[in-house]
Formats: structure tokens, C-alpha cells, sequence
């Protein structure tokens, strides 16, 4: 094997590796996207809740009934 083959070979390689990150990185954005949406709605509703609000204690503030 020649080392323009060998070097070659390499770029070849090299030239896939970077694609298939290419691809990862693509779905991962989308993904963060998905994912930054949802939590915007989340929050969105939950300040919504809270404006309405019984004018309760939130559950996650009350103490436990043992206290």
C-alpha cells in the first residue's frame, strides 16, 4: 500500500467520521429545539396556574400533616 493510498484511506474515513457527526449534531439541535419549546409552554402554563390560583398554599410548600 502506497501512502497516497494510505492517506486516502484515511481522508475517506476522516470524511465519513465528520459526517456522521454532522448527522448527530443535526438531531441533537432538533431535539434541544423539542425539548426548549416544551419547557417554555411547561412554564408558561404553570405562571398561568399560579395567576389563577386558588390562593392556596401549593402543595409543594405545604408541611407534611405529621408536622
Amino acid at each position: 500500500m502506497t501512502d497516497e493510498t494510505r492517506l486516502e484511506e484515511q481522508v475517506a474515513h476522516l470524511t465519513r467520521t465528520v459526517d456522521d457527526l454532522s448527522e448527530v449534531v443535526a438531531r441533537q439541535d432538533t431535539e434541544i429545539a423539542r425539548l426548549t419549546r416544551r419547557v417554555t409552554m411547561l412554564m408558561q402554563r404553570e405562571a398561568e396556574r399560579e395567576v389563577d390560583g386558588s390562593g392556596g398554599i401549593p402543595l409543594a410548600d405545604q408541611k407534611p400533616p405529621h408536622w
